[in-house]
């Protein structure tokens, strides 16, 4: 019996009550039962009594009471005692609670995948770092954290497109040429350019590929090296995150909304609903009107185009693909956008909810206690192949998606590398190499999944382990709900320590002791070893994390 399946139960017996006219108020739509932090109250509790008294207007251990003589009724409830101002502490048959572990067996790779948003199509956007040098450490959380939010709204039904806008259009692109084209004549780079040996790089293979430009003039010069110096980086970047576990179903120009006219359609859209307004030589979008702090500039007063003009196109632009909603990952100092975004989707008739934006936190590496400051490659700037060279693709993106986005992050790299308790990364993996090993040993010696009677899991650790393990397509869900998978982690290495201790209890073994015979016992407990092993396995999953066999 998963958490889901007991909060049905336990809504059918206030239902019940409520039916029977015990209790007056109506049946909540949502139930939700949690492990209890004490052992000894349970394996379940829920405060739904606590919410049920104000309704009904009696005390909430009376409800309490009401609720709990209904639920005793019902299959595979062992124990439900009401405790402290209306808890209800429920514990199960030991063969319910076993039944989960063949429920995960069976499931395989699909259990804790659900249609909550079944039918939802999300457009979800992040990293989209500027196509002027390699991928700095808070593109890298966002390329971790993204694709791990993309996989877990995926597991509850959603579709999702993941895209990266590719900043092609302003001054930031014309600095980068500037750049490569002053490293390629030998000159310092411009005070506003960009350093880095990645400068020198790719100015020498645009040099040698078109010789002819060390007789172009410079305005002509300069046009080619933005040309292929784009694209030569924009391939860097692509390759970079490929290696690191991310691709992109739409990588999305920002210059094609200019070149296409999106950007005038929208405007001039916004004119025509009274949107915009005409002040000081320029027109605004009455964004304060929508929860902006001010109004924005759209059309500046010398007829070009704001940045937030082509954010504009762009927001319609998804909508007409077909998103239900638009999520941005955007970083530290893009705060302003949340209001600005939401204040764009309401500017065209749109619900803002339809919107979303999530503001990560700056990341920092720090080696022996100290911050680590110069990139190898890029100068001052820190990037991805920084920290994948230093600790792996596992480690890196593990690290980087078990906080939550809205704090700062420091990356102990001594920490990561560590095969010990104490790195998060490898007490997951190991827990799941562990169940692997286990497996291989049973089936050494003739343990397999032939017998299943979960009466015989009785012990403590047998309960804290199923318990947890129910616990999966919850946390999936609420990951999902609150954008966090952060929150998926966390369940990963409590699930390993609950893991590893039951491997520790002398009782939970799968192989027999010494010459005793092989038990039914030992073949059960067989499918709990192996339910860990899926479920570790479904967890690192949707982490992108692999789950080695061996360690």
């Amino acid at each position: 019996m998963t958490p889901a399946d007991l909060a049905a139960l336990v809504q059918a017996a206030v239902r019940s009550a409520v039916d029977a006219g015990e209790i007056v108020g109506e049946v909540p739509s949502d139930v939700t039962v949690e492990r209890p932090k004490n052992a000894t109250h349970g394996d379940y509790a829920t405060n739904v009594a606590m919410r049920l008294a104000k309704p009904a207007g009696r005390p909430p251990r009376e409800v309490a009471e009401l609720v709990a003589a209904r639920l005793r009724e019902g299959a595979g409830i062992a124990r439900v005692d009401v405790a402290g101002p209306g808890f209800l502490n429920i514990t199960l048959d030991a063969d319910r609670l076993g039944a989960v572990a063949q429920r995960i067996v069976e499931a395989g790779p699909a259990f804790g995948r659900t249609d909550a948003n079944q039918g939802l199509h999300v457009n979800l956007e992040f990293v989209s770092a500027n196509p002027t040098g390699p991928v700095h450490l808070g593109g890298t959380r966002w390329a971790a954290v993204g694709d791990a939010l993309a996989r877990v709204l995926e597991a509850t039904g959603a579709s999702v497109t993941r895209e990266y806008y590719f900043n092609d259009h302003g001054g930031q692109i014309d600095r980068f040429a500037r750049s490569l084209l002053a490293s390629a004549q030998g000159h310092p780079a411009p005070e506003d350019g960009y350093g880095g040996a990645y400068i020198g790089e790719i100015a020498h293979q645009i040099a040698a590929a078109h010789p002819e430009v060390t007789d172009l003039p410079d305005v002509e010069a300069q046009e080619l090296f933005r040309r292929e110096g784009v694209e030569l980086m924009f391939t860097e970047v692509k390759q970079s995150l490929h290696d690191f576990g991310v691709d992109f179903d739409v990588y999305f120009h920002e210059n094609s909304l200019h070149e296409s006219g999106a950007v005038d359609k929208a405007v001039e859209t916004l004119k025509q609903s009274g949107r915009l307004y005409f002040a000081d030589s320029a027109w605004w979008l009455r964004s304060t009107e929508f929860g902006d702090d001010k109004d924005r500039v759209v059309i500046k007063s010398d007829g070009q185009a704001a940045y937030i003009a082509g954010d504009l196109a762009y927001l319609r632009d998804k909508r007409a693909r077909g998103a239900d909603l638009c999520i941005y990952l955007l970083g530290a100092d893009h705060h302003g956008y949340i209001a600005r975004l939401k204040a764009a989707a309401a500017a065209f008739g749109d619900d803002p909810a339809t919107v979303e934006v999530l503001i990560g936190q700056l990341v920092n590496l720090v080696r022996d206690g100290k911050p680590v400051r110069m990139s190898k490659r890029a100068g001052t700037v820190l990037t991805m192949a920084d920290l994948v060279d230093a600790v792996g693709v596992d480690a890196a993106r593990y690290a980087l998606e078990r906080s939550a986005i809205e704090t700062s992050l420091d990356i102990d790299l001594d920490l990561l590398v560590k095969r010990s308790n104490d790195n998060p990364v490898y007490y997951v993996q190991y827990a799941h190499a562990r169940t692997s090993n286990v497996r291989r040993n049973a089936e050494s010696v003739g343990i397999g999944l032939d017998v299943f009677a979960p009466e015989l899991l009785t012990t403590p650790a047998d309960a804290a382990l199923l318990t947890a393990l129910g616990e999966y397509p919850r946390i999936v869900i609420t990951a999902a709900e609150l954008r966090a998978p952060h929150r998926v982690a966390h369940y990963l290495e409590s699930l390993a320590g609950v893991y590893h201790r039951w491997y520790d209890t002398r009782e939970c073994r799968v192989m027999p002791i010494g010459d005793d015979p092989i038990s039914d016992a030992n073949r059960t407990r067989n499918w709990v070893n192996e339910a860990t092993r899926v479920v570790l396995a479904n967890g690192l999953g949707l982490l992108a994390v692999t789950a080695p066999e061996r360690m």
